[in-house]
């Protein structure tokens, strides 16, 4: 539960306290007042009836009585609203005590719901609200967990093959020495290939590191987004043209946008990366910014063209070390971090990320605040 919750249900409990003492010494001391109005004017009528001596002791005590009327009406009020607070802080405190109580089994894993007594019906269902999000939250947890150890003991796996691989065509170089230049080249091809392979699995090792270990903090410019996607359309080139894929950008003129470059440029290249990486061989993949006026807000969407996304996939995509290949033989994706990451730097920048994948057509769409 947090503090604001806290704070909340505290001072709304304080004020349902204080108005039912409120409402209880009200009635109180209308009945009360009303009682002895009662008495006062029913014990006139009733003396009247009858001659008393003033030997008489009764007759003494009533007159005293009489004399000192307001008196007694005030010991009877001080003395009934004492009880009335005693009751109500003795009630208090047996409901502070059961809400603590309940608040302390929040996080044990216990099937069953949080039950308070009646007057506390609202809080019950906030607190059992609170401790299904826990229980999520603790699930999800272990989930991202388990997803990570898979996925280090994957990338431990896979970095012998290209290591050994590596090892095994140096040693071949080394110790053959009549091999001819054209096998001497294929193998340094080969041990080349493997090296770059295994740069990418160290590099996803320190993704995960960076991930657990930094916080992401913003220094936001002004950038002229044009001309940044184009820059970065210029550096996949020789990826695109590996794929035989053409890049088609639709880009508002003069669109500037004040966010953090860096961050930014790190989101633009990995959503432009997954687009190469799961695009058909040959196809078009689609980059677009515009912005709408009226709400003051850019969109910035990259399309490409192939398999379409499951709902089910689609709907865990952005979470931390989801891969949509699940096996690492497809060589495509890192670490499943780099759209959960893309994901948080949009919404530190109060922008949202969202992916659609249809007809054989993916889509992700940035949307972000002009200023």
């Amino acid at each position: 539960m947090n503090k604001t919750g806290d704070a909340k249900n505290s001072s709304r409990l304080k004020k349902r306290l204080l108005k039912r003492l409120a409402i209880q010494l009200s009635i109180f001391t209308v009945a009360t007042i009303s009682a002895f109005m009662m008495f006062f004017f029913v014990s006139r009528f009733l003396f009247g009836l009858y001659t008393w001596e003033w030997s008489d002791r009764f007759y003494q005590f009533a007159k005293n009585l009489e004399r000192n009327y307001i008196f007694v009406v005030l010991i009877a009020l001080l003395a009934g609203g004492l009880v009335i607070l005693l009751r109500t802080w003795s009630r208090s405190m047996a409901q502070l005590d059961e809400v603590l109580e309940a608040s302390r089994k929040l996080y044990q894993n216990q099937i069953e719901p949080l039950k308070l007594s009646e007057d506390l019906q609202e809080f019950e269902w906030e607190l059992n609200q609170i401790r299904q999000e826990v229980v999520l939250s603790q699930h999800q947890a272990k989930e991202a967990e388990q997803r990570k150890n898979d996925l280090i003991v994957y990338l431990a796996h896979d970095l012998k093959t290209p290591l050994t691989s590596v090892i095994g065509y140096l040693t071949l170089l080394r110790d053959e020495q009549k091999i001819s230049s054209e096998l001497r080249k294929h193998y340094l091809s080969i041990s080349l290939d493997k090296a770059e392979r295994l740069e990418e699995l160290i590099n996803e090792f320190f993704e995960i590191a960076r991930f657990n270990l930094s916080n992401i903090e913003l220094m936001p410019t002004k950038v002229h987004l044009k001309m940044m996607l184009e820059q970065l359309s210029y550096e996949f080139l020789p990826l695109l043209s590996s794929k035989q894929l053409t890049l088609e950008s639709e880009l508002e003129a003069d669109l500037s946008i004040r966010f953090d470059v860096d961050k930014m440029q790190r989101v633009f290249d990995n959503l432009l990366q997954n687009a190469i990486n799961y695009s058909y061989e040959g196809a078009v993949i689609k980059l677009s910014a515009k912005t709408d006026q009226d709400k003051k807000r850019v969109k910035i969407i990259f399309s490409n063209q192939g398999p379409t996304i499951p709902p089910e996939k689609l709907s865990r995509i952005f979470e931390q070390f989801f891969r949509l290949d699940t096996a690492r033989q497809t060589n495509r994706g890192g670490a499943g971090l780099g759209l959960a990451i893309a994901k948080q730097i949009i919404e530190l920048h109060a922008g949202q990320l969202t992916a659609q994948s249809k007809d054989e057509e993916t889509s992700f769409t940035i949307d972000l605040p002009l200023s």
